[in-house]
């Protein structure tokens, strides 16, 4: 099977204008994302109806669930910058055929990561301050999460591969395809619907499977069929070879990501202390902040294929210009976004909270940390530039120490301080100093390439 061409419309990384390539690469990852994340948010509606102990249970399961998809998120970014730098030498066999062994190491990954969670449930939410009103609830959702989660890595890692060659259209598309579906079958599991019974929160996580195992015909048909980027016939290399290729810069951004949701588990665990209405509350606040941060999301998944090729060619300044550029971007979006959750804070809770003290902490939650959501961007960005480059240490470190030297520190000192305002303001300021030394450290590994590749062009 032969690789089709690609279409005239692709964006050319290497040579076309860079703001523009950015914006034609973007737009459409956003608007997948808008709809994924607005289903999501449906979901969490749905759930909240069911009351407190419900919504407290599916917050409790974000971290441990985050932990998965951080997993896949890993292994997707090994996964395109390793496809990414293929196709930007016109070596098609061995993009086609990596792209086969990430699929493969992707799902076994999954399957014996989620197969331990399975395992463990309960021990899991009792580290976490899971009580045992909601230990059931959360047992309900996560034994079918847990089950259906191989469906979920097989469409990230596909979208990766695209994203790789520069079509951010179609992995937009699966997204909200994947997103409609679950949020069609929300209501029906969830509350029953004629002869299907009513299956509470369960239901939420059953919707999502189906989802999900949808979305896997999809990508394989248009990865293996339409597209032909999908062969098993290894060339000059061998499938070992191909698998440490990709693990060398998956696995320590699977790492990466994977450090957020323990954070996140310690920062629930210090929530947890002042209540299941701040959990639930926190919970809510954390789905806002995926929504206010899609535009940064967005870009996470379209800068790195840029990047990347621009690497491989040697196109350093063009490779600056593209971070720099992006960066001041997100700093006044975000600032934006800011603007209009204060002015919007009070109609959000009223939706999402069902007793005023969850409305309270859901309000203070808003006019603290979305404040420093462009310095998250920052850090976000920075670290899937450093994976772009292949430095995957870099963006390692980087994430260990935002969470474990700046973020989680500060925000355990500002809670023992001033409760859970002095815990979202102690986590602003670490997302401050962790964007200045992110932003510093990349600009100089940059320069510090470009003079290696210039030397070596002389030599």
């Amino acid at each position: 099977m032969s690789v089709k061409p690609q279409s005239k419309t692709k964006p050319d990384l290497l040579n076309s204008p860079i703001l523009p390539t950015l914006k034609k690469m973007t737009i459409p990852m956003i608007f997948g994302m808008i709809t994924l994340m607005m289903f999501n948010l449906v979901d969490t509606f749905f759930i909240s109806l069911l009351g407190t102990e419900p919504l407290a249970a599916v917050s409790f399961t974000f971290p441990v669930t985050f932990t998965v998809i951080s997993l896949a998120i890993g292994l997707g970014i090994g996964t395109s910058a390793v496809i990414a730098k293929a196709l930007g030498s016109d070596n098609l066999d061995e993009a086609r055929f990596d792209a086969s062994m990430s699929l493969l190491v992707s799902v076994v990954m999954v399957f014996c990561l989620s197969a331990l969670g399975y395992l463990y449930i309960e021990p899991i939410f009792k580290l976490l301050g899971a009580g045992e009103q909601v230990l059931p609830l959360i047992h309900d959702y996560m034994s079918v999460w847990f089950i259906g989660s191989v469906f979920l890595i097989t469409p990230m890692v596909g979208n990766s591969v695209l994203r790789a060659s520069g079509d951010t259209k179609t992995p937009s598309i699966v997204m909200g395809g994947a997103g409609l579906i679950n949020a069609i079958l929300d209501p029906v599991l969830i509350f029953g619907f004629g002869p299907i019974p009513a299956l509470g929160i369960q239901g939420a996580a059953i919707a999502s499977v189906i989802a999900w195992a949808v979305a896997v015909i999809i990508i394989l048909y248009i990865l293996a069929i339409k597209n032909g980027l999908l062969s098993l016939h290894a060339g000059q290399q061998t499938a070992v070879s191909s698998v440490r290729k990709i693990l060398k810069i998956g696995l320590p951004a699977a790492g990466a990501n994977m450090l957020t949701p323990i954070a996140m588990a310690v920062m629930t665990a210090l929530v947890a202390k002042h209540g299941p209405e701040a959990v639930a509350a926190f919970g809510v606040g954390s789905r806002i902040e995926s929504i206010a941060s899609l535009v940064v999301l967005a870009l996470s998944m379209t800068l790195p294929p840029f990047v990347s090729q621009n690497f491989g060619a040697g196109k350093f300044e063009r490779v600056k210009e593209a971070y720099s550029k992006t960066l001041k971007f997100v700093m006044i979006w975000q600032f934006a976004i800011y603007i209009l959750l204060l002015l919007t804070s009070g109609f959000i809770a009223d939706v999402f909270g069902k007793e005023q003290a969850v409305m309270d902490v859901i309000k203070l939650f808003i006019y603290i940390l979305p404040l420093s959501y462009g310095l998250q961007g920052v850090i976000i960005l920075s670290n899937s530039s450093f994976n772009a480059l292949h430095k995957p240490m870099n963006a390692l470190i980087l994430s260990v120490v935002r969470l474990f030297v700046f973020y989680v520190p500060f925000a355990y000192i500002g809670s023992e301080i001033a409760g859970l305002t002095g815990l979202f303001i102690g986590a602003a300021i670490g997302n401050l100093f962790t964007a200045m030394v992110a932003y510093k450290w990349f600009i100089k590994e940059v320069d510090g390439l470009s003079e290696s590749y210039m030397k070596e062009c002389h030599s």
